[in-house]
């Protein structure tokens, strides 16, 4: 395999339209973060469009937030569980995030439901479980801090899955499914200017005190490029099938 990585981004769902114009969308996101770290991104938007049938027509695959629900009775989410079920049998290089972190979980046969603890919004601090995996290259050392954005939260892991890590509003916070699978629920690729005005914009739904905390907390700095350099060496690990 190249030192570059051609990676799919399975795009699930979309920054509000009022944003883009200053943020971009999930796929300028996700370049921003990656780029640097040699990843080349192919965007297939997996609502309006066919779910990819190779796990290995590219070096790996991404999976995206969403505004919808794993458990939600939409048309395009069946065929993209039955998708990731194949990536991760095949063991095919995976890494998944927010909507992407659940609806692996539930795919392989966890739980997910709407978080017991409320809206997760703002800058959060987790807890690594365990010691330093090979592709946590350079380790943390301390707790890692990211931005969460989500309703929902998975309450109990697939089979075989282990807990990578956790905060106190979010017990699975992240997990692995062999060496293969990575599931992150807080988004590496939110900055804190994005974070900000996606709060402003949930104000109403989220209450002006979870609204007025998530604020605040993006005074420190984010994790962003240590978590960018896990992801990538977590996906170079994974390698291609030896045919």
């Amino acid at each position: 395999m190249s030192d570059r990585l051609r990676i799919g981004l399975l795009q699930c769902g979309y920054v509000h339209p009022s944003l883009v114009q200053a943020h971009g969308d999930y796929p300028e996101a996700f370049g921003a973060l990656l780029e640097p770290h040699g990843i080349e991104l192919v965007v297939f938007d997996v609502q309006t469009g066919p779910v990819p049938d190779d796990p290995f027509s590219l070096d790996g695959w991404l999976v995206s937030g969403s505004a919808s629900s794993a458990y939600e009775p939409l048309g395009w989410i069946p065929p993209l569980e039955a998708f990731l079920r194949t990536v991760v049998e095949d063991e095919a290089p995976l890494v998944a995030i927010c909507f992407g972190h659940q609806l692996l979980a539930q795919a392989m046969g966890g739980r997910v439901v709407r978080a017991p603890a409320g809206w997760g919004a703002g800058a959060h601090d987790y807890e690594v479980v365990g010691p330093p995996r090979p592709w946590m290259v350079p380790p943390a050392d301390g707790p890692v801090r990211l931005i969460a954005s989500h309703q929902d939260q998975v309450v109990e892991l697939p089979d075989g899955a282990e807990l990578v890590a956790r905060t106190d509003h979010c017990p699975i916070a992240a997990f692995t499914l062999g060496a293969q699978a990575l599931a992150i629920q807080p988004h590496p690729e939110f900055t804190t200017d994005l974070s900000g005005e996606i709060a402003r914009l949930r104000r109403d739904r989220m209450g002006s005190a979870i609204t007025d905390a998530a604020l605040a907390s993006l005074a420190e700095p984010l994790d962003r490029d240590l978590v960018a350099s896990w992801i990538s060496a977590f996906l170079r690990a994974g390698g291609r099938r030896q045919d």
